[in-house]
């Protein structure tokens, strides 16, 4: 058990969350949740020991192992790949690594070969002679090949190095597992790997992830960072959200019909306090006011965007055409597409999906024209006025301006402040915050940024890779609930399954020939399909 009594945090003249006490326990999955800003990845790292807190304490009840996933994906770029899993499980490492040194001491003295012996129990019982075979069996699973982990880290791409460190973090089957952000940078498949990975382990796990479907798969308990307090819920991320919500409005309920017997205790009062007859009952009735609570209902440190697209043309038929472009980059005799084709009609909204490195982005940097195919052609209809938003929007943020300077280039109107501002306020900047300059924004404000450049042009196709990147919940939800009721056409690349599902009605996988699976229909209906296709395929 993990528990908590009273811990605080401050950096500044106010506390990030105060008075935190709290237990986990008993093999359940929490999810930790709040919005951006409120201190959850400052919690977890109290949890794990790597910060101390302003006040209180964190317990970890004696003899239980507690695992984290490192975020410091490039911390280990000398070591090998296997080692660095092994190293999830820190005695027995600690063990090994002292035993290989007694041994390889040619002045070593017959204590030290004592003590190498005990080692070599302690090794032993924490299973470190399968160590290797356990430790290659987890990369498996989690897609890094046996070619890879007798290598240096340094070999391995960026985009599965997480993976590596998520499997350093599970090596050790932990009994406590702190997990923040596991699923950034891990495409879908991944994504469901570590589902299952995590519901067969029976660790207490404490997770912060903005990934909606994660949580409702993984989760048992939903541990909610929101007025400065820690609130722990039964069920997943669903049932947290009914629970509020009915509790909100149990709680306007109870004090609307407190107000109305205030209301009416107060006329008595007003009417029969001169009354000598009645006076014994208005005071009684002033005692009864007294006694009446109106419970507090605090704003929440939760903000949901004003998030709406228009087109300024509508397109009839065809949006662009991907006629069998081919696609290799400078110096590689690796074509990352082949013969990659398929038209996109008005009104589609396309799921662009694969495993990370499969060329997701460069399919949408040929649309978007920041590529040229090396082969075939992108073939845009006349009235197509795209809008793109890149996975990496730090290009659009080098000039030196401040908030409302920038948006104001996408009005296409000298005279439009009004407008400009009333974007900004919908995206959340408001008052002096437009005036910071552009260049300090964090990952997730470049994204409303560019959500709200979108808003301005108004395109008829928007090209958006990875949209909800570095986004709250309630962002994620805002834009899904946007791009619902916009009415263009879709190109968009997401490992949210939560958003792909809820917005595609095409779905385009890219395949490891470098070719394309194409499928018309939501994503739940293509999954069907390729468990059909695989099905057949066996027989």
């Amino acid at each position: 058990m993990l528990s908590t009594a009273n811990i605080a945090i401050q950096f500044g003249a106010k506390p990030l969350f105060e008075g935190v006490t709290v237990k986990f326990a008993d093999g359940n999955r929490y999810g930790l949740i709040g919005a951006n800003g409120c201190g959850k990845s400052t919690l977890i790292k109290i949890l794990g020991g790597d910060l101390e807190p302003s006040a209180g304490d964190v317990m970890l009840q004696p003899g239980l192992r507690l695992g984290k996933l490192n975020q410091n994906q490039f911390g280990y770029e000398d070591e090998r790949v296997i080692d660095v899993v092994m190293q999830g499980h820190t005695e027995m490492w600690a063990a090994m690594t002292e035993r290989d040194r007694i041994y390889a001491n040619p002045e070593a003295n017959d204590e030290d070969f004592m003590r190498a012996a005990e080692l070599e129990v302690r090794f032993a019982e924490y299973g470190g002679y399968d160590a290797e075979a356990r430790a290659a069996s987890i990369l498996v699973d989690a897609g890094i090949g046996p070619e890879l982990h007798k290598g240096p880290m340094r070999e391995v791409p960026p985009g599965l190095k997480l993976r590596v460190l998520l499997a350093q973090a599970l090596f050790s089957n932990p009994d406590v597992l702190l997990l923040d952000e596991p699923t950034n940078n891990l495409d879908i498949h991944s994504i469901q790997w570590l589902e299952e990975v995590l519901n067969r382990s029976n660790s207490t796990m404490i997770i912060i992830s903005h990934d909606r479907h994660f949580l409702n798969q993984v989760c048992t308990h939903m541990a909610d960072l929101d007025f400065q307090q820690l609130k722990i819920y039964p069920g997943n991320y669903d049932d947290f959200m009914l629970a509020s919500t009915q509790a909100r409005a149990r709680v306007e309920a109870a004090n609307a019909k407190a107000q109305d017997r205030i209301s009416d205790l107060q006329e008595f009062v007003r009417r029969f306090s001169a009354n000598a007859s009645k006076a014994r009952q208005a005071t009684s009735r002033r005692r009864a006011i007294e006694k009446i609570k109106i419970e507090e209902i605090r704003p929440s440190s939760r903000q949901n965007p004003y998030i709406r697209f228009e087109q300024l043309k509508k397109l009839h038929r065809s949006a662009v055409n991907v006629d069998r472009i081919s696609f290799k980059y400078p110096g590689s005799d690796v074509s990352v597409l082949k013969n990659v084709a398929f038209n996109v009609e008005a009104g589609d909204r396309l799921a662009i999906i694969g495993p990370n490195g499969i060329g997701k982005t460069t399919l949408m940097h040929c649309i978007a024209g920041v590529l040229r195919p090396v082969s075939g052609e992108i073939k845009w209809v006349e009235n197509a006025e795209p809008g793109y938003m890149p996975q990496d929007p730090q290009a659009e943020f080098e000039a030196k301006m401040n908030l409302l300077e920038w948006m104001s280039q996408w009005t296409g109107k000298a005279d439009d402040d009004l407008i400009v501002r009333a974007t900004l306020g919908r995206l959340l900047f408001s008052g002096d915050e437009t005036k910071k300059s552009v260049k300090v924004l964090s990952g997730g404000e470049k994204g409303r940024m560019m959500y709200g450049k979108l808003m301005l042009r108004r395109p008829n196709v928007m090209l958006m890779d990875e949209p909800t990147n570095h986004m709250d919940m309630e962002t994620i939800e805002s834009l899904q609930i946007g791009l619902e009721k916009y009415p263009g056409t879709l190109i968009f690349v997401s490992h949210d399954r939560e958003f792909v599902s809820g917005l595609a009605n095409r779905i385009v996988e890219i395949q490891p020939d470098g070719g394309v699976l194409d499928h018309r229909g939501s994503y739940d209906d293509f999954l069907k399909f390729k468990e059909m296709r695989a099905a057949s395929a066996a027989q």
